[in-house]
């Protein structure tokens, strides 16, 4: 274990040291949920009706949970991009723990995405959104957000070491566009007809939006919603943590096979 974590960090420091030299992946996917949040804030929120609740604060947190959903797309982009240049066979070659690799990866983006979410609050702050809630239950929102964005990484991860090619990798990620509007993360699932409120209410995104705007105070439960949406602190903690007891040894697996 303790080799383990010394070698996860070492390959934490290589992580940061490649994102910082090819900066344009973390600049794009940390700008556009704000590019979103003005759009959204200030050309379609007064023609949007949020009930018991102003919409900006109903959309920021959607926002901060599709931003940590963005893990998906970077992850799976790194990852194919060490597969297919041959840096995951040159790993392969070293001493070094085969689950090393993988968490290095997931913990440099984590630690990139708890930085990216500064701006993304001050900007919400400047629009008027406020965390109504206490600090304890606020501090419990930004732990569910990092905890979404780790196992969404690992998502990536394996997805991207078992992808054809890099460009293949960037078509898949940018699919992955979809999954928050395929949720409440924009907007209330009440006025959805029903199978695609069932689908989206099953979306994991809508459990972690829920139980962070509830957490925030921003926003109450909905009534009538499927049971990861009406129990969403529940829901977000088994989609997560169930995620990553299914993706993390897969993922480590399929990256000891050359």
């Amino acid at each position: 274990m303790n080799a383990l974590a010394l070698e996860g960090s070492a390959l934490v420091g290589r992580s940061l040291r490649r994102i910082r030299h090819a900066p344009a992946i973390t600049v794009m996917t940390q700008t556009m949920p704000i590019v979103f949040l003005l759009f959204f804030g200030y050309v379609l929120g007064g023609a949007l009706a949020v009930p018991g609740a102003e919409y900006r604060s109903f959309l920021v947190p959607g926002l901060l949970v599709a931003t940590a959903a963005g893990g998906l797309m970077t992850g799976m982009f790194q990852a194919a991009q060490d597969t297919h240049r041959g840096v995951m066979d040159r790993f392969l070659t070293l001493p070094v723990s085969r689950a090393a690799v993988p968490l290095g990866q997931a913990v440099a983006d984590l630690l990139v995405c708890a930085v990216g979410t500064v701006p993304m609050v001050l900007v919400g702050l400047a629009m008027g959104w406020r965390v109504e809630g206490t600090a304890l239950e606020a501090l419990g929102a930004f732990g569910l957000l990092l905890l979404f964005r780790f196992a969404t990484t690992w998502a990536g991860i394996l997805l991207g070491r078992v992808s054809e090619s890099e460009e293949a990798a960037g078509q898949l990620g940018s699919a992955t566009f979809m999954l928050p509007l395929l949720s409440n993360a924009y907007i209330p699932t009440a006025g959805m007809p029903g199978w695609l409120r069932t689908l989206a209410e099953w979306n994991p995104i809508s459990a972690v939006a829920t139980a962070v705007r509830a957490l925030f105070g921003n926003a109450p439960v909905p009534t009538g919603a499927a049971w990861p949406v009406a129990h969403p602190v529940a829901g977000s903690l088994l989609w997560s943590l169930g995620l990553l007891a299914v993706l993390v040894p897969l993922a480590v697996r399929r990256y000891a096979r050359r």
